[in-house]
């Protein structure tokens, strides 16, 4: 029996585009080649747009973050001036063995950790109290909160200028008020703990509005059904604080004091303004990491030891990563075994 055959109906105007003919078919309309093209065009698109959006992240990581850390990483193995930095002559890791003798590096390390506990404990102990007290219904409260933000909105120079005021040996708010108590004037500026002390008041101020924001955050987060069976079984405000808000925020509290470590360990404008240059005093007792890497480079002009400085921060803030991570695994288990 014989069967009809139907030809096959052309593509309509809006469906999906025909593909080329390779073989020995009939050529493509213009109409055909047209949307084939806007086909390819739309596929072209969906696959590649994506890391067409994100390249600019990479370029500019990549032209301001990782080639200064390879390059300093590569200055560090050499001798190198900073007024002709392309002429470098190998040292291998002489620059980070010298480091192991000189005294400046162990000072300024020393400085650098002292500032870092005096302005993170404190700091972190006030920003845990404010969020505790923001974290109740008040009056006014988002006026609260965005004040708390107003201290990091400023700028590093205009608050350590202020400060700076504040403590002055003759004229200085801070000694006058002391004077009332038959306290002498101080010098701020000259002596050791006293200068460090006061460079860790500008890093409180600034920084403890912050942290209390992340607090507040965390705390908002904890379950009100805690609270209430807390209240329930007698415990006071005091007691809820401690056994349920405590334990509740151990993780953003590790993260708190990870990232004011690091802050602490980059610690420069504070110090750098709040003296008279890089020097970090007369006698170099506030001179922190970020200060003798900057006088080691731009004023003693020996790009190799500062690249070897800058390095040595680095490993030290990779250090501090991995004992966060090493906490962090531990809180997470302690969590989950009580959780269980």
């Amino acid at each position: 029996m014989a069967t009809e055959q139907h030809s096959a109906a052309p593509p309509t105007k809006g469906g999906a585009a025909p593909r080329p003919q390779r073989g020995g078919g009939p050529p493509l309309t213009p109409e055909e080649k047209k949307l084939h093209r806007r086909s390819l065009r739309y596929r072209l698109d969906t696959k590649f747009s994506p890391y067409g959006f994100i390249a600019p992240f990479f370029l500019f990581f990549a032209a301001f973050g990782l080639f200064p850390l390879l390059f300093t990483g590569w200055a560090s193995l050499h001798r190198v001036s900073l007024h002709s930095p392309t002429d470098m002559e190998w040292v291998g890791f002489y620059n980070f063995t010298r480091l192991l003798s000189d005294e400046f590096f162990w000072n300024a390390l020393w400085n650098t950790f002292i500032i870092g506990v005096i302005a993170t404990v404190p700091q972190l102990l006030m920003a845990l109290g404010l969020a505790h007290l923001l974290n109740y219904k008040l009056r006014n409260s988002m006026m609260f909160r965005v004040a708390m933000l107003t201290p990091y909105a400023t700028s590093v120079a205009a608050a350590t200028l202020v400060f700076a005021m504040l403590y002055g040996r003759d004229y200085g708010m801070i000694n006058w008020f002391l004077g009332l108590f038959g306290v002498d004037n101080i010098e701020w500026e000259a002596g050791s703990w006293t200068a460090k002390i006061a460079v860790s008041t500008i890093v409180i101020w600034r920084w403890t509005g912050y942290n209390t924001l992340i607090y507040l955050a965390a705390m908002q987060a904890v379950p009100k059904d805690l609270y209430e069976s807390a209240s329930i079984d007698g415990a006071s405000r005091w007691q809820q604080f401690i056994h349920v808000t405590i334990p509740a925020l151990r993780p953003t509290i590790l993260f708190t004091v990870v990232v004011s470590t690091i802050g602490a360990t980059q610690l420069f404008g504070e110090p750098l303004l709040f003296g008279s240059g890089t020097s970090g005093g007369a006698n170099n007792q506030y001179q922190t990491l970020g200060l003798y890497l900057y006088e080691m480079g731009w004023t003693n002009f020996n790009l190799g030891r500062a690249s070897a400085i800058a390095w040595s921060m680095f490993l030290l803030l990779i250090i501090i990563g991995l004992v966060y991570w090493f906490f962090a695994r531990l809180i997470g288990r302690s969590t989950g075994s009580k959780g269980a």
